[in-house]
């Protein structure tokens, strides 16, 4: 059989060694690494995507002092004792032929703790906290703590360590004027203020010889003002490369900078300019990363030789069989990424073991039961959105025999209005994941079909997925507008397309009502069904200022305010800052882009009146009036489930879940979620 995507699975030579593919796991943090009884179900995760196919898995941050940590009860690998825990990591993945690498991350200013400390006493942004300037005793003294770390590492049976150079932590905070003003041997011109990194990376290799692999993940674009220009970061790989790196892993953005990296929003392998741009400059291997989640894009990168490897984190925890199913040409079975955060950093963030939101099994394998039934059912399933889908998925893996009903002539219920939001085309991925998925499981897919409890008894049970209906609020006038078509749901408008004019009120500001705002702003290059559209992607980058070129500081220019050619008024109820309730690491993201396109937020209101014109609230004890052309309601959801009541008045076996069970925005992490849950029970 001939392989699509060949150039993947092509070793990689690092002269001392071998990589048996193209494919690297990259750092993520899980929650799993603090507390030894949870190391079991780390090496766990780590086995299934070891025998998934990967060639390199890179661990999560392990810090090399207590200083360094993330945050008080962080991981840390500083002595012997700490080894045991450590080591059943590399003893899982190495019977399948997959390498490993600890990385090694000291905080520095990021650090979420009093005792952090940085080159010098600057507070970042991101921390309540304000470093201590490092004195050159300290300096010396951390030096030798990576060190120790690396030796650790291999002592415990890793293949290398990756050290962590970018993202704005500590290695990064001296190599940037912009965090580093010393003016002793470790500040002031660029060779010195990569001395404390060519000091880590010269005395680790020294230590621990030739076969020992060093990735260094370098800062290509801190994408921050004042950020590293290009000369420099030139100069820094070079250097590092005499001092015995194996390959340079790519760092994009420092968790400070405006610019977004790795939400669903951002094109895919949007930075390879900047890995395409280090690969023309050094000797080694060099790594491309961010925001790439499948073969088609990761094999071209390869074969244009952009990059020699490819290194994907959370892909991963999407789809743990990512490799295989590449290897095998089975790209559309792969469960992707669609890069939204919800159950990975923003619940990292949260001091919450990480998951997936497209496939909440990641980090919770050893916890959920999907081996086959000694009992199969059949059952039917009511409702073809994310709940839906997720459950017939799992019980058909479990060999249920299963037949979705939907009334609609489409499966993804309220994702086919997510898909159609600018930077929401990978949402597309998911639908395309469960289409190809339930085809190959042999479910039956009924659309454009209404369930009638009658139907009940031809099947064991039935399974209600019916979602949910918008919420219409008690405004005076709202029916009226409704009926002339002046005011519209969400629900109709993302669905059905709906032509609005050029002045429009949003009446309610959650998930939804950004979201509505993102799509009733943006311009035509920013509406797009292809997570890979070019136009999409070149917009993009004007609309966040950056620079392909690399020859500016920080690898930034002006961004392009993009002013929406509607006037539109975002407002809510709750009397606080609007958006404050949106994903931790993506709210702000929605927030700047809104405030580029000129969309007006007003929080604290009380809605009056609709009327033919506009509408009538409150704000402050003060009556204002909104002349527009258009309203858009997205004021919530309730659950739609009324055939569940009828199922239960019957005595008629059945469950509900997602929206159905509970109307919560548009919330398919808590939905697939549930559909798991059910799916290993019944």
């Amino acid at each position: 059989m001939v392989n699509k995507f060949d150039s993947l699975f092509e070793p990689l030579d690092l002269g001392h060694c071998q990589l048996k593919n193209r494919i690297i796991m990259g750092s993520m943090h899980t929650g799993l690494e603090e507390t030894p009884d949870k190391f079991d179900k780390l090496a766990h995760f780590y086995r299934l995507r070891a025998q998934g196919g990967v060639g390199l898995i890179i661990t999560g941050g392990i810090s090399p002092t207590l200083r360094g940590r993330l945050a008080p009860f962080a991981a840390q690998l500083s002595y012997g004792w700490q080894l045991s825990k450590y080591k059943k990591l590399p003893d899982a993945v190495h019977p399948h032929g997959c390498k490993i690498c600890l990385q090694i991350l000291h905080a520095g200013r990021y650090a979420y703790h009093p005792f952090l400390q940085a080159p010098s006493a600057i507070k970042a942004a991101i921390s309540p906290f304000k470093p201590s300037q490092m004195s050159n005793r300290q300096i010396n003294s951390t030096i030798k703590s990576f060190i120790k770390t690396a030796q650790l590492a291999k002592k415990a049976g890793y293949d290398g360590v990756e050290i962590m150079g970018s993202e704005g932590y500590l290695i990064n905070q001296f190599l940037s004027s912009k965090t580093n003003i010393r003016t002793d041997n470790w500040g002031g011109c660029i060779l010195k203020r990569a001395q404390f990194a060519r000091k880590i990376v010269s005395g680790i290799r020294e230590k621990l010889g030739e076969s020992f692999i060093i990735i260094f993940r370098l800062s290509l674009a801190d994408l921050t003002e004042k950020g590293m220009g290009w000369n420099e970061i030139r100069q820094i790989a070079n250097t590092l490369t005499s001092d015995g790196v194996s390959m340079f892993n790519t760092g994009i953005g420092w968790h400070e900078s405006r610019v977004p990296t790795i939400a669903t929003s951002v094109p895919n392998a949007a930075f390879i300019y900047a890995t395409e741009k280090l690969k023309n400059e050094v000797s080694v291997p060099v790594i491309a990363t961010n925001r790439i989640n499948m073969p088609d894009v990761a094999s071209q990168i390869i074969k244009d030789k952009k990059a020699d490897a490819i290194c994907m984190a959370r892909p991963f925890l999407a789809d743990s069989d990512w490799v295989i199913k590449a290897q095998n040409n089975e790209q559309a079975l792969i469960n992707t990424c669609i890069g939204c955060n919800q159950a990975c950093l923003d619940h990292v963030f949260a001091n919450k073991r990480a998951s997936c939101l497209v496939n909440p099994l990641a980090c919770y394998e050893t916890e959920y039961d999907l081996s086959e039934t000694n009992l199969p059912k059949n059952l039917a399933v009511v409702g073809a959105g994310p709940a839906g889908l997720a459950f017939a998925s799992y019980a058909s893996d479990r060999g249920h025999k299963v037949t979705i009903f939907e009334k609609s002539d489409q499966i993804g219920g309220q994702f086919n209005c997510a898909k159609v939001i600018p930077g929401k085309s990978e949402f597309n991925h998911t639908l395309r994941y469960f289409q190809q998925k339930l085809a190959k499981n042999k479910v039956k897919i009924m659309l454009n079909q209404n369930f009638d409890v009658a139907m009940a008894e031809q099947y064991d049970h039935v399974i209600v997925a019916t979602g949910i209906l918008p919420s219409i609020p008690n405004i005076q006038g709202i029916e009226h507008a409704i009926e002339s078509g002046f005011a519209v749901s969400y629900l109709n408008l993302l669905r059905d397309k709906l032509q609005l004019g050029q002045s429009v009120a949003i009446i309610g500001a959650g998930g939804i009502g950004f979201d509505v705002a993102e799509y009733l702003a943006t311009a035509e290059d920013f509406h797009t069904d292809d997570p890979q559209d070019k136009c999409y992607a070149e917009a993009w980058y004007k609309q966040w200022g950056i620079n392909k070129d690399l020859d500016t500081n920080g690898g930034l220019i002006q961004a392009i305010q993009n002013k929406s050619h509607r006037k539109l008024y975002l407002m809510q109820r709750k009397n606080e800052k609007l958006g404050k309730r949106l994903g931790k690491t993506t709210g702000w993201i929605h927030r700047l882009s809104l405030q580029s396109h000129g969309v007006e937020m007003l929080s604290g209101v009380s809605y009056k009146a609709i009327t033919d014109k506009g509408l009538k609230y409150e704000q402050d004890g003060i009556e204002s009036f909104i002349a527009c052309d258009n309203i858009v309601i997205c004021a919530g959801q309730r659950s739609d489930n009324s055939l569940y009541q009828e199922l239960l008045d019957l005595s008629i076996p059945c469950d509900i879940i997602g929206g159905a069970f509970k109307a919560q925005e548009i919330d398919a992490k808590h939905a697939i979620r549930q559909a798991l849950e059910l799916a290993t029970k019944i």
